[in-house]
C-alpha cells in the first residue's frame, strides 16, 4: 500500500495555515504538500516542518488571482515573463525546503489562442525542466478537468502525456490526480499501468465530491493502490481532497489503507 502526503491546502483548513502542519503530523502523516506557501517566509516554514519532524514533499507554481480568471501561467500568451519569475520563485523555496517536486500550472486560455498557448507551454517547460535539473528538481504536469477549471489548457492526461514526450526531459512528470483524470478520461487502472514511467506523483479525492476517498467515491481505491503497487509505484500518495466536516473526523480511509 502507498505511503501518504497530506495537501494541507486542502484539509485541516479549519485551522490557520502554519498550525496546520502539526496537524498533519498528529493525524498520522509524516509529509505535507501544498499549494501556494509564497505568503510565508522561507525560514519559517522551515521551523515550522522541523518543529512538527514533516517533509514538504510538493508545491505549485502560483497560481494568480483565481476570481478573475488565472490559475497559473506557464502556457499563458503574454504571461512569459510573469512565468519566469513565478518559476524561479518556486525553485527557490524548493531548494531552500528540501521539497522535490513543483507543480507547474498551465493557466487558463481561450479556445482561440489554444494552439499558441501550447507552444508557449512547451518552450517555458523546457527551460524550466533546464533550471530544475541543476537542482534535482521533478516538474510536475497536471490535468484539471472541465467542470471545476474551464479552459485550462490541459485537461486530458494523454495531451499532457504527448507534450511530455515532446520535451523529452526526464525531471518532467505527469501528476495523475485521480479526481480530474475520473471525471475527464476514466480508465484509471490501464492508464496508471500504461503510463507507469511517467509517473511523478499521484493525487486522490473522491469523485464526483472531490470530498474524502471513501466508500462514497465511484472511485475503487483499493483497485487503485493494488495497482500502484503492480507497476512498482515508489512515490507518494497525496491526499488532495476537501474533507465533508473537521479533516480528523474523516480520515477512516487512511487508517484503511496505510501502512502499518
Amino acid at each position: 500500500m502507498p505511503r501518504f502526503t497530506a495537501n494541507i491546502s486542502f484539509l485541516f483548513t479549519e485551522r490557520p495555515f502554519l498550525e496546520r502542519f502539526q496537524a498533519a503530523r498528529d493525524a498520522g502523516f509524516e509529509a505535507v504538500e501544498c499549494h501556494f506557501p509564497y505568503e510565508f517566509p522561507v525560514e519559517q516554514i522551515r521551523k515550522t516542518l522541523a518543529q512538527a519532524g514533516l517533509r514538504l514533499t510538493g508545491i505549485n507554481t502560483a497560481g494568480g488571482d483565481r476570481a478573475i480568471g488565472e490559475w497559473g501561467f506557464a502556457g499563458v500568451p503574454g504571461q512569459e515573463a510573469r512565468f519566469a519569475r513565478d518559476f524561479d520563485e518556486a525553485v527557490g523555496y524548493a531548494t531552500a525546503l528540501g521539497t522535490p517536486m513543483i507543480h507547474v500550472m498551465a493557466g487558463v486560455v481561450p479556445p482561440e489562442a489554444r494552439a499558441s498557448a501550447r507552444q508557449i507551454y512547451v518552450a517555458n517547460l523546457r527551460a524550466a525542466a533546464e533550471k530544475a535539473r541543476a537542482h534535482g528538481l521533478t516538474l510536475l504536469l497536471e490535468p484539471l478537468n472541465v467542470r471545476d477549471t474551464p479552459f485550462y489548457l490541459v485537461a486530458h492526461c494523454d495531451e499532457l502525456a504527448d507534450i511530455i514526450a515532446e520535451i523529452a526531459a526526464p525531471n518532467v512528470k505527469l501528476l495523475f490526480d485521480v479526481y480530474h483524470i475520473q471525471i475527464m478520461d476514466g480508465d484509471l487502472t490501464e492508464r496508471i499501468a500504461h503510463y507507469r514511467d511517467i509517473i511523478g506523483h499521484v493525487q486522490i479525492a473522491g469523485v464526483p465530491s472531490r470530498a474524502e476517498p471513501d466508500e462514497d467515491s465511484e472511485v475503487n481505491y483499493a483497485a487503485i493502490f493494488k495497482t500502484l503497487d503492480a507497476i512498482g509505484y515508489a512515490g507518494l500518495v497525496g491526499a488532495e481532497y476537501r474533507p465533508r466536516g473537521l479533516t480528523e473526523n474523516g480520515l477512516g480511509w487512511l487508517k484503511r489503507y496505510a501502512p502499518a
